[in-house]
């Protein structure tokens, strides 16, 4: 980690699959002072979190093993609050609004100026704190790559708009999560969605964490939405 007069740089990594790009990014981000390193997969960042983890994540949205916007749902699932700011080609009002509903804090859409990306990194930096930990409901895992839910040796495959929808669900462990924020997460800007589609979802997510052990309830909110509990 570099070192400014004894204060440690902040860290940030980048998650580009181009390689020429991503080396631009951590060149451009260490000249602007900042502690910067970069990966190439989804998969690699989250096997990388146990060591350390970023104050703040530069995340393409095409990755080659996985969505960023499912990856970021992942890590907020997993109760990582670092802000996230989406690097991508796809700047479409859709585009944008998806990212922000999977869990993102900004988005930069490419080709972009390296100088208004240090701005960014910074101003998030500033307004948020890192809260590091792991969700209340630590008997899962969501795998974005394989769109999987794991309970400790135990694993259930789920379709994207079901592990979008439990992820949304279990990154507020305890909260009663509004039904218009998991239709927006799971389903994508401008969707059609039929007023039981919603129920029918989280019907077939209760039925596939029922068969893992230890994997946590959905809870009903009458008149708002659902929550999740441990078992």
């Amino acid at each position: 980690m570099s070192d400014n007069g004894g204060m440690a740089s902040p860290r940030v990594t980048v998650v580009e699959d181009d390689d020429e790009l991503r080396e631009l990014l951590v060149r451009g981000l260490r000249a602007a002072g900042l502690d910067a390193n970069a990966l190439a997969a989804g998969g690699d960042l989250l096997r990388r979190l146990d060591q350390q983890q970023p104050d703040l994540l530069v995340l393409d949205i095409g990755l080659p093993d996985a969505d960023g916007r499912d990856v970021c749902l992942s890590l907020r699932a997993r109760g990582h609050r670092f802000p996230v700011i989406f690097l991508t080609a796809r700047d479409a009002l859709a585009d944008v609004v998806s990212g922000f509903d999977a869990g993102g804090d900004d988005y930069l859409a490419k080709p972009f100026a390296m100088d208004e990306l240090v701005v960014r990194i910074r101003a998030l930096l500033r307004r948020t704190v890192s809260e590091r930990g792991v969700s209340a409901s630590g008997e899962i895992t969501l795998d974005p790559a394989s769109h999987r839910v794991h309970a400790g040796e135990h694993e259930c495959d789920l379709t994207p708009t079901e592990f979008r929808l439990l992820a949304a669900l279990v990154a507020r462990p305890g909260d009663a999560v509004r039904r218009e924020v998991l239709i927006a997460t799971g389903w994508p800007h401008g969707s059609m969605v039929h007023d039981n589609s919603l129920d029918a979802f989280i019907a077939r997510l209760r039925r596939k964490l029922r068969a893992l052990p230890g994997a946590p309830l959905i809870r009903t909110v009458h008149g708002v939405g659902y929550r999740v509990e441990d078992a």
